[in-house]
């Protein structure tokens, strides 16, 4: 290139030396100059060697998948607590010194097996009046009948008047009643000497003795002398908002609640280190309302635990699952969250790329359930979508199904 423009230069200047007018004044000479100059520049710049064009750059090629439908589960997850099928407040039903204590904190105790003895001489002594008190009754009766006994034949023979018979007819009358209430506050004594021996009411589990042997009980105690839970099936209780409530009604068949607690699917309990208890359970109860507090409504699983690895008082969460049929499936790692909404990168004619916003339904694994936005068949970008723009042009490189999940992680 050097060497073409000092020879352009030579041949100029050669030029130039031979027009260069004798006579400098002459205005003729010098038009005529200007415009071989003119015409020679032009020739030489149409003869050197043109600027190659720069050319565009290729598009990225970027993985690309079909948009698929299919059936899914997703979880969702409640907190719960636990309590036994049956949980009693153990109670004293009588005051006094607590004599015994048979059982253990943590012990499983059958139906009908003493748990604690009240002393019961007090009672006993009572029970002991009672008794006392109806046989003075019935003495007195007794004496009441032999008055009535001896004026009947009296009265007959008009010995006596018939109104000391009648007196004595009366007399006799509450004889006979006081047997009966004689009779009442024996039972009552017997009641409360038997309420001094405290017995299991069903089978379960003791939880904590906050009454020790000696301390003295009364039934207007705050705490409970323990608790008794039995525990072979538990009642698992978790809550759904009014929203959640709505949709877990629409999801399952049945005109009504208890059509639809008949086709529910069996329930998941995960305990507080998020393992998954090994029994199925079923939900069986729905509360009547929702509490105004909270704004949720109460629903009740029961599982078998016939191990008793469960105790009332634990927590754990339940987890429901909801079944998607031909829900339209997109990996999560192929969408963009911007401004509370996502988006996916589709792929339109001439591979120009087109962001949609797409709305969710729900999650499962790592893919996402779409609800609406795309429909199947639809072609999306997998990867590299963080500098796409609004109508770049790309190269797509189609991605088997079965790969679709490994392409969308890198």
């Amino acid at each position: 290139m050097n060497t073409i423009n000092a020879n352009e230069t030579i041949y100029l200047n050669s030029l130039r030396a031979k027009l260069s007018p004798t006579n400098s004044n002459s205005k003729t000479v010098i038009i005529m100059k200007s415009v071989l100059l003119a015409i020679i520049a032009i020739a030489l710049f149409s003869c050197s060697p043109s600027q190659p064009a720069a050319q565009a750059p290729a598009p990225p090629a970027l993985p690309v998948s079909t948009v698929v439908s299919g059936n899914q589960t997703t979880y969702q997850e409640y907190p719960a607590s636990i309590e036994g099928t049956v949980n009693v407040e153990i109670r004293p039903q009588v005051s006094g010194a607590l004599d015994k204590v048979f059982v253990d904190e943590g012990a499983f105790v059958s139906a009908g097996q003493p748990i604690f003895k009240i002393n019961e001489q007090p009672y006993r002594a009572a029970l002991n009046n009672a008794l006392a008190s109806q046989h003075a009754a019935e003495a007195a009766a007794g004496n009441a009948q032999l008055e009535v006994d001896k004026l009947t034949p009296l009265v007959a023979n008009k010995v006596v008047s018939d109104y000391q018979l009648k007196t004595a007819k009366a007399a006799l009358q509450v004889a006979k009643a006081n047997i009966e209430s004689a009779k009442a506050n024996v039972s009552t004594a017997q009641i409360n000497l038997g309420y001094t021996l405290i017995k299991a009411p069903v089978s379960g589990y003791i939880g904590r003795l906050l009454k020790k042997q000696g301390s003295l009980v009364s039934p207007q105690d705050v705490d409970a002398l323990t608790q008794l839970s039995d525990v072979h099936d538990v009642h698992v209780y978790f809550s759904l908002g009014e929203k959640d409530f709505v949709a877990f009604k629409a999801q399952y068949p049945g005109n009504t609640l208890k059509d639809k607690l008949q086709h529910l699917p069996a329930v998941a309990l995960v305990l507080s280190d998020n393992t998954e208890y090994a029994k199925e359970g079923h939900i069986d109860m729905i509360d009547g309302q929702f509490d105004k507090t909270t704004g949720a409504i109460t629903l009740r699983a029961n599982f078998s635990n016939p191990q008793g690895l469960l105790r009332s008082g634990n927590t754990g969460k339940v987890r429901l699952s909801l079944p998607h049929n031909n829900t339209l499936i997109v990996p999560e790692s192929a969408t963009v969250e911007m401004q509370d909404k996502i988006f996916v990168w589709a792929v339109a004619d001439s591979n120009k790329v087109k962001k949609l916003p797409i709305t969710i339904e729900g999650k499962s694994g790592n893919n996402y359930l779409v609800k609406e936005g795309v429909k199947a068949g639809d072609r999306i970008v997998l990867s590299g979508i963080d500098k796409l723009q609004e109508g770049a042009v790309i190269k797509p490189e189609p991605v088997a199904a079965d790969k679709v999940a490994a392409v969308a992680k890198n």
